[in-house]
């Protein structure tokens, strides 16, 4: 049996500026359960991204330090294992993502690895046409060069998990 896409839907999560890390005014937004397990669920996040126009995929997991990007949003799709993210830094929430879920990352909000399992496989994308994605950290220089960037940064056409839905009204 092939992984299928669920009808889980998604929750919005909204993550202020907290001074040092911009975060954004647009909610982060967790998708539980979205595929079921499969023989290549991978495969499927990566076809089911190209397909919503998200591309630039890549195959790896969390980096264990504060970043964000300030040039692009970025989804990410849980192919195997489970992590413990913090979203927003330490004033926002920590998720507990499995197998299955997907996370789409605003730009400008804080992701940080706080432990996963052995297995963790995440596949990454980025919306078709937007710049290339860069990497801030959680200094002021990188603030204070973000945050211009971040207002040149564009809403995506499609979200990258429900095609016309989810990013198109949450977002909106």
């Amino acid at each position: 049996m092939g992984a299928s896409i669920g009808q889980s839907g998604f929750e919005q999560i909204l993550l202020a500026d907290d001074g040092l890390l911009p975060n954004s005014p647009l909610p982060l937004l967790l998708y539980p359960a979205v595929l079921a397990q499969g023989p290549d669920r991978a495969g499927v996040f990566e076809r089911l991204f190209v397909d919503n126009a998200w591309q630039r995929s890549w195959r790896n997991g969390i980096y264990a330090f504060r970043h964000y990007h300030s040039t692009a949003h970025e989804v990410l799709g849980l192919a195997a294992g489970r992590v413990r993210v913090e979203f927003g830094g330490p004033t926002g929430v920590e998720l507990e993502v499995v197998a299955g879920d997907a996370v789409l990352i605003p730009a400008g909000v804080s992701h940080l690895n706080l432990g996963a399992s052995d297995d963790l496989l995440v596949i990454g994308a980025y919306p078709d046409g937007g710049a290339r994605e860069d990497l801030c950290r959680a200094t002021e220089a990188d603030r204070a060069a973000a945050l211009p960037r971040l207002q040149l940064v564009s809403r995506p056409a499609r979200d990258p998990v429900l095609g016309d839905g989810g990013l198109l009204q949450a977002w909106s």
